[in-house]
C-alpha cells in the first residue's frame, strides 16, 4: 500500500507506525502540520500541541474528510513549562503512551544584534530551545516504562551556513544538535533513540508570505544543488523514517534536508 504524492509518485508506508502513539509540538501549520498529516495517514495515533486553534481545527477536519486517523489537539503555550507538562500528561493518558516525540515548534523571527535585549534573548530560548528539553523530560517516564521510543528534534541548517539576521535563533538551533547528541547517549541504554533533522529553506506558507521574495528564492536556488523548492512534506517523510522501526539502529545523528545547500 502506498500513498500518492507529487507527480503521482508513490511513497512508503511503514507498518511499524500503524497504531503507534506520536506526539508533535507546533503541529497546526507549516512543517509541523505536514508531520501530523503524514503520521495520521500512516495510521498512527497522533496528538499535537499548538496555540493556533483555527488552523488546528482545519487540519483535523481535513484529515477526517480524507479518512485518515483523526489527531488530538491540545492547546499549549510551550513557554509555560508547567502547562506543557500537564498537556503532555493529558496527551499520553489519552494516547495510552508515547512511542514517538517530534520536537518541532519554533519561531525564526528576524532580529538585529543591536536590538536584542535580555528579555528578547530569554524569550527566544524559551520558545526555540527550552521546550525541546522539557518535552523530552515529560515523555521520558512513559518511554522508559515501554523500553523504547524515538525522539526527533528539529534543528536547522541555519547554524551551518551560517544564517545572518537571526543570531539568537541560530544559537538555539546549534544547541539542539548538542542536546540531541547528549540525550542519545543518556537515553540509549533505555532503548530510546534521539536524532535531529536539519531543514534548509522550506517553502512553507509562512515563509512564502514573509520572506520568499524573488531575490531570496534566487539566493536559495543558487546555493542548493537541487534547483527546486524543498517542501514541508519532504521533511515529514524523513521524520516518518526516523519514527519507524526501519531506523531502529539509528541514533545520535543529524539529518540535513536542504536540497544540497550545505
Amino acid at each position: 500500500m502506498v500513498h500518492s504524492g507529487v507527480a503521482g509518485t508513490g511513497f512508503a508506508t511503514y507498518p511499524s507506525l500503524r497504531g503507534k502513539a506520536v506526539l508533535i509540538t507546533g503541529g497546526a501549520t507549516g512543517i509541523g502540520a505536514s508531520i501530523v498529516e503524514h503520521f495520521a495517514r500512516q495510521g498512527s495515533r497522533v496528538a499535537f500541541l499548538d496555540v493556533q486553534d483555527k488552523a488546528a481545527a482545519e487540519l483535523i477536519q481535513r484529515l477526517r474528510s480524507e479518512g485518515a486517523t483523526v489527531p488530538l489537539y491540545f492547546r499549549c503555550d510551550l513557554i509555560d513549562v508547567s502547562g506543557l507538562k500537564a498537556r503532555v500528561k493529558e496527551a499520553i493518558d489519552q494516547l495510552g503512551g508515547v512511542d514517538v516525540l517530534v520536537n518541532n515548534a519554533a519561531n525564526d523571527q528576524r532580529h538585529k544584534i543591536e536590538d536584542v535585549t535580555e528579555e528578547y534573548f530569554d524569550q527566544s530560548i524559551a520558545v526555540n530551545l527550552r521546550p525541546q528539553f522539557f518535552m523530552i523530560q515529560a515523555v521520558l517516564p512513559a518511554m522508559k516504562a515501554a523500553g523504547r521510543g524515538s525522539i526527533i528534534n528539529m534543528s536547522s541548517i541555519s547554524w551551518m551556513i551560517p544564517s545572518t539576521g537571526v543570531p539568537v535563533y541560530v544559537t538555539t538551533k546549534a544547541a539542539i544538535v548538542g542536546l540531541t547528541r547528549t540525550m542519545a547517549h543518556e537515553l540509549g541504554p533505555l532503548g530510546i533513540r534521539v536524532n535531529a533533522v536539519l531543514p534548509g529553506a522550506i517553502a512553507t506558507e509562512k515563509q512564502k508570505r514573509l520572506v520568499y521574495t524573488p531575490e531570496y528564492k534566487a539566493e536559495i536556488m543558487a546555493a542548493q544543488a537541487l534547483k527546486r523548492d524543498i517542501l514541508p512534506e519532504d521533511v515529514a517523510r524523513l521524520v516518518l523514517f526516523l519514527g519507524a522501526e526501519d531506523s531502529s539502529a539509528i541514533t545520535n545523528q543529524s539529518y540535513v534536508i536542504d536540497g544540497g545547500w550545505v
